[in-house]
């Protein structure tokens, strides 16, 4: 796909942390500091264990989603956009002392995202339990 890009080399978890937004628009964390990135982290009153299976069961329902890195803690997933390919790079962190799990989405290519990477998080949101 010409519109995929390269996988970034920067992500995973450094620290308790997801990797920071680049400034382009085209991203959202739950770690970030600055209001136009962040978004809520998803919250869960189940095991940790239930909410990472819970949540992947959520990914692997979306379209066009695929889970590349899997751990206890932590999900990567890759998500394509229909019409062109762009890739969108989706991270999860199970914060267990907070009861909470961090996200990130961010488009690998581009400048804004049309609210693609906020909206995505909010389906997920709405579908976990």
């Amino acid at each position: 796909m010409v519109f995929a890009g390269k996988r970034p080399n920067n992500l995973g978890i450094s620290n308790g942390k997801l990797a920071s937004c680049p400034n382009s628009p085209n991203c959202v964390s739950s770690q970030s500091p600055d209001a136009s990135h962040q978004i809520a982290p998803l919250t869960f009153t189940s095991t940790p264990e239930e909410a990472i299976t819970n949540l992947k069961q959520i990914i692997e329902s979306l379209p066009r989603t695929k889970i590349i890195t899997e751990s206890k803690d932590y999900l990567y997933a890759e998500f394509k956009s229909a019409l062109l390919g762009f890739v969108d790079d989706v991270e999860f962190y199970l914060d267990r002392s907070a009861n909470v799990i961090h996200v990130r989405s961010a488009s690998r290519l581009g400048q804004s995202d049309l609210g693609v990477n906020r909206k995505r998080i909010e389906t997920i949101r709405a579908n976990f339990k």
